[in-house]
């Protein structure tokens, strides 16, 4: 995912304030539109209120300006589930459920996650929670699967 190519420092929050010219909706209007009386007129659409990859990435370079790695991270992470369907994100959040997943599962989620929809730092998160799963015996268990893969 792109991001601005200047570096951004702790000096650029918040970036509405102090860099409002690298805000952009998903649709490429500047962030500056946003506006009431844009919404009632109908110049607004449902996908310019949501938030866009870039400025998550962004915000994530604030983060790490601000030595806060694991924000940073989740800020990235957020940046890549933009592009994952509400479905299929609503599905990981049940897979990730301790108990819910057997390994394979698990496994093929983030492989999904990587391949299907780009997501490298999601997938590294469900292949850290399998780990952890493992080593405290939080993996679906035999008798609790009917939707499951042991």
């Amino acid at each position: 995912m792109s991001t601005s190519p200047t570096e951004l420092s702790t000096a650029d929050y918040p970036l509405s304030i102090n860099r409002p010219e690298l805000l952009r909706t998903p649709t490429g209007k500047p962030i500056t539109a946003l506006t009431m009386d844009a919404v009632v007129s109908g110049e607004l659409s449902a996908e310019d209120l949501r938030i866009a990859p870039e400025t998550l990435q962004l915000q994530a370079q604030l983060a790490d300006a601000g030595n806060r790695p694991q924000l940073a991270t989740n800020f990235r992470r957020a940046a890549e589930m933009t592009a994952i369907p509400d479905a299929e994100v609503l599905a990981m959040y049940n897979a990730l459920r301790p108990r819910a997943s057997s390994a394979r599962r698990l496994a093929e989620l983030a492989d999904r996650l990587e391949h299907s929809y780009a997501a490298p730092v999601c997938a590294a998160l469900v292949r850290e929670a399998a780990r952890v799963y493992e080593q405290r015996g939080l993996l679906a268990r035999p008798d609790n699967s009917q939707n499951n893969d042991n």
